[in-house]
């Protein structure tokens, strides 16, 4: 198809050509695996390109083929970090930045075929929401919290980053998470269906994987309709994080 970019070769990094890359996208089978590479895997206006480029990457391997393909996507982290949030100085000095990361979680709600957070440590703040982005989450057991501590540094909760949680969690966990800023870890997450599995830390990527394997064949049998179902399921999410954050700044 002219004009759309196919990637024929796999592992790789991006941003293109950097001196460090943010990620490495890899593919093993029906799964592409996300591994985001940084200490602390905060979104600033670069990592928020490199995820977006990325996931273009697997749609556009996904929409183009001939037939419908069995396809998975896989999000891990670094260390004992999956992801500490937004990089701050970015959200208060340049106003587009928060338009480019609501447009990373949008994008990763809505994917086109089934997506998996590998939950290799902490996510915190920002990095806790794109978690919730995804469809399903694998946590590392021993180690590591769901939080959002918004709350501890007057950062206030676009409409739509709020809507992501209010749909993903039950009233009272959605409560305790935004005004308590409460830190869930692995075995509080699954009791109260935050994740889908705690695994150690040596099996969260295998686990993922396993999960990856199982739902993949959804995005054959389902094809464009996978999409579609995920529009149609959170419609109202979608309207939110569309909204230009810029038109939020005096309300929030």
């Amino acid at each position: 198809m002219e004009g759309i970019h196919i990637q024929k070769t796999f592992p790789v990094q991006l941003p293109v050509n950097a001196e460090e890359p943010v990620l490495t996208l890899s593919r093993e089978g029906p799964l592409f695996i996300l591994h985001w590479h940084l200490k602390d895997n905060r979104f600033n206006p670069v990592s928020c390109k490199a995820l977006l480029d990325a996931l273009q990457i697997v749609e556009n391997i996904y929409v183009t083929a001939d037939e419908p393909q069995p396809m998975a996507l896989i999000t891990i982290g670094n260390g004992k970090i999956f992801s500490n949030g937004l990089e701050l100085v970015y959200a208060a000095q340049y106003p587009p930045f928060m338009d480019m990361y609501l447009a990373v979680l949008k994008k990763m709600l809505t994917f086109c075929i089934p997506t998996i957070a590998a939950l290799n440590g902490h996510a915190f703040a920002g990095g806790c929401l794109f978690a919730f982005a995804h469809d399903y989450r694998v946590m590392r057991a021993d180690r590591g919290f769901l939080c959002m501590n918004e709350v501890e540094f007057a950062a206030p909760l676009a409409p739509g980053m709020s809507a992501i949680l209010q749909y993903k969690l039950t009233p009272t966990v959605f409560r305790d998470m935004v005004l308590r800023a409460h830190r869930f870890s692995a075995k509080e997450a699954l009791e109260k269906n935050m994740v889908d599995q705690i695994v150690p830390e040596n099996e969260v990527l295998s686990a993922a994987k396993a999960l990856g394997e199982k739902l993949a064949p959804l995005a054959q049998s389902g094809s464009i309709a996978y999409k579609q179902l995920k529009d149609q399921m959170y419609t109202d999410i979608v309207k939110h994080l569309g909204t230009p954050y810029n038109r939020l700044a005096p309300r929030l």
